[in-house]
């Protein structure tokens, strides 16, 4: 049986070689042959070994979201230059611009520690899903089955989690076809090492931002330190200081945060038509609202760098996502699909029917509240969303009334962002976002959200927003939820306390809580109802397709197999997969978001041929930034960074023609580093210089 399943594996990955985010187990059922033939020149049981829990794979890490890898055997590990940006944040002044200038500490002692970043690698896998369903009752009520499944999946992690150091979560595969146990080390000690000007590291900004040819420097380099010292990983990636040439064979390795291709096409059209265009729009207006509010003010641009720049990229990618539907008539090809397997599903499978029925169903009804969720999500705290992008004034109201809630319960009751594995990070969390929080920025983007909600139809009306919406000017001057102290204070006090402050988005975040645990409840229901349908809409469309089929991206260890390819946008025209300093150099105005530092210029007249960024066909989504890109050898070539504009709406159907990824070279770092940084130190640790 394992023979046949290889051979099919041979078979279908021989045809779609890059399509597939794989897991560590799937990798290990590849046809080795069909891997060596591609490139690979380790034995994928170097890749990951399941008896030990390790491998080479165990040098990926989890960055605060973000992807990234062990460059060291003392704890040097690259990322994004995005990914790292909270901590520049974090200790940028306007009298020390860190975030403008760049930041390299020359010894250990100047690292700078982020309070609330961390990171985690992983350590093993367990399939747990018989102990998962077991405990949903016969004829569970979806919301029933939804929170005996929730049970069982934090006891066990809360097991799993009495090892030290030990982060732990349960991963829902195909919408509940399988559950795994995914058990990683976590650092809580992480420190920046160097991060690159803004203008190397966004170089191109929002213009360039989806787009190729590219010239960012998108790269930092950090250290994860436990007990004080320098954390010492059994793997790590070498550099390659030869880097790579068109046609090499590469691995993309990270935490690919989401992706929709399991969904049918009723559902893939609530995406398009409810969540892409509403992001697009509200985000679009609140950027402009931010620029409106800092302009002029060097402090307030400071502030709301991180946020903007999480905005500017969310907007752009809806705006791309909606574009992508459109070019590459996604939900055209998924309703075929869908009509496909129905076929065949009436004959050999009439449960897929009925449940296929059941989805297109709940689709339905989600679009009917849509508006309405869109904007309450956007002021409370999940797993998914420990820092929300909508106005803080609302978010910190909510936080500290549903720890307050939330607290007097036994730990396994809580909300998941309550239980006392999270307190701390959610603590950490409204300490860090004072410095991020700029008083007219957020006002303006309140009024803004309240707004949205007084459009809302009679039936979806938030009754918290239509008090507050009067009355703003004087919450606002009566709260004392903005000053730091007090707030830190309120989020330790008790219900009874609380209430007894009478402070009005206190107050306000009580009454929004009673509305998000109305929504949060209609939510678990219809999870309830994807996980008894899903998986058997999954195994139909598996067996239907003959092959294997990787699982959706839901955040956990994936590997992607690719070649450095160019592409056609468009007829006509061709794109070379590689770009040189030459175009730093051209692309070069002076004046922002194409204004590289004069360093890198001086140096770049001496050295325009040194490679900056690479494409490659691998199969990346969201959560993939910063992940490495290895060649064959395991040796760190690059990092990936973004996609192509034309493959932004991969999360929904890969597309062999257009799907590239966006990877800085690692040559570019190593360039600078060298000759504009002359960071000697930090150049022999990485093992490029004597």
């Amino acid at each position: 049986m394992k023979r046949a399943l290889c051979t099919l594996l041979f078979l279908a990955t021989n045809v779609f070689a890059a399509e597939g985010k794989w897991t560590p187990q799937q990798v290990l059922e590849l046809d080795p042959a069909w891997l060596k033939k591609q490139g690979l020149e380790l034995a994928p049981s170097r890749l990951w070994d399941p008896q030990r829990g390790t491998g080479l794979l165990a040098g990926t890490i989890n960055v605060g979201g973000c992807s990234g890898g062990f460059i060291s055997a003392d704890g040097l590990f690259i990322t994004n230059h995005h990914c790292l940006f909270s901590i520049l944040q974090e200790h940028a002044t306007p009298q020390n611009d860190i975030i403008t200038n760049g930041y390299l500490a020359r010894t250990r002692e100047q690292e700078l520690r982020g309070k609330t970043m961390r990171l985690t690698m992983p350590k093993r896998f367990v399939d747990v899903t018989k102990d998962v369903l077991a405990a949903v009752p016969p004829n569970a009520s979806d919301l029933d089955r939804y929170h005996a499944i929730d049970r069982k999946v934090n006891a066990i992690v809360a097991e799993c989690e009495k090892q030290p150091n030990a982060r732990c979560k349960v991963a829902i595969h195909d919408g509940g076809v399988q559950y795994v146990l995914q058990e990683t080390s976590e650092l809580a000690d992480v420190r920046l090492v160097y991060a690159p000007p803004r203008s190397v590291g966004e170089y191109g900004g929002e213009i360039d931002n989806w787009m190729w040819p590219r010239h960012t420097g998108d790269f930092a380099i950090g250290r994860a330190y436990l007990d004080g010292k320098p954390f010492k990983p059994e793997f790590f990636f070498p550099i390659s200081a030869k880097g790579i040439k068109p046609n090499d064979f590469v691995m993309v390795l990270g935490y690919p945060g989401i992706t929709y291709r399991s969904l049918t096409a009723n559902e893939m059209s609530e995406r398009r038509d409810f969540y892409f265009q509403s992001r697009r729009d509200v985000y679009a207006e609140w950027l402009r609202l931010m620029e409106e509010t800092t302009k002029g003010n060097p402090e307030g641009r400071l502030a709301v760098a991180d946020w903007e720049k999480t905005l500017a990229n969310r907007q752009k990618n809806a705006d791309g996502q909606l574009v992508g539907f459109a070019r590459g008539h996604l939900l055209e090809k998924q309703q075929a699909a869908d009509d496909a397997v129905l076929a065949w599903a009436k004959t050999k499978s009439p449960d897929a029917v009925a449940a296929y029925d059941g989805l297109t169903k709940l689709a339905e009804e989600k679009k009917r509240t849509f508006a309405h969720d869109f904007l309450l999500e956007h002021v409370q705290r999940t797993q998914a969303s420990l820092s929300p992008t909508g106005p803080k004034a609302l978010l910190w109201g909510v936080t500290v009334a549903r720890a307050a809630i939330e607290r007097p319960k036994a730990d396994g009751d809580r909300d998941a962002m309550y239980m006392q594995r999270n307190v701390a990070r959610v603590r950490d969390s409204l300490e860090r976002e004072q410095k991020s929080w700029f008083a007219a920025t957020d006002k303006a983007i309140l009024r803004s959200w309240l707004e949205h909600s007084q459009k809302l139809p009679a039936d979806q009306r938030i009754a918290a927003a239509d008090a507050i919406a009067p009355n703003l000017d004087a919450i606002l001057t009566q709260t004392k939820i903005f000053d730091l102290a007090e707030r830190m204070k309120m989020f330790d006090e008790t219900e009874e306390q609380l209430r007894a402050r009478h402070d009005p988005l206190v107050d306000a975040g009580f009454a929004l809580d009673r509305e998000l645990r109305e929504m949060n409840e209609r939510r678990e229901r219809w999870e309830g109802t994807v996980l008894r349908l899903r998986p058997v809409w999954r195994r139909a469309v598996i067996a239907h397709a003959g092959k294997p089929v990787a699982p959706d991206a839901n955040s956990t260890l994936r590997v992607s197999f690719a070649h450095v390819k160019g592409y056609q946008p468009r007829d006509g025209v061709w794109y070379t997969p590689q770009t040189t300093l030459a175009g730093v150099l051209e692309k070069d105005t002076g004046e922002e978001p194409f204004n590289a530092p004069k360093a890198i210029l001086a140096a770049a007249a001496r050295a325009g041929n040194t490679p900056v960024a690479f494409l490659a066909d691998a199969d990346t989504t969201g959560g993939n930034s910063g992940s490495p890109t290895v060649n064959g050898r395991g040796e760190l070539v690059g990092v990936n960074f973004d996609r192509v504009w034309e493959n932004v709406a991969n999360d929904f159907g890969y597309n062999p023609e257009v799907g590239r990824n966006i990877n800085v070279d690692v040559r570019y770092l190593l360039w600078i580093l060298a000759d504009v940084e002359h960071a000697d130190a930090l150049l022999r640790e990485l093992g490029v210089r004597p």
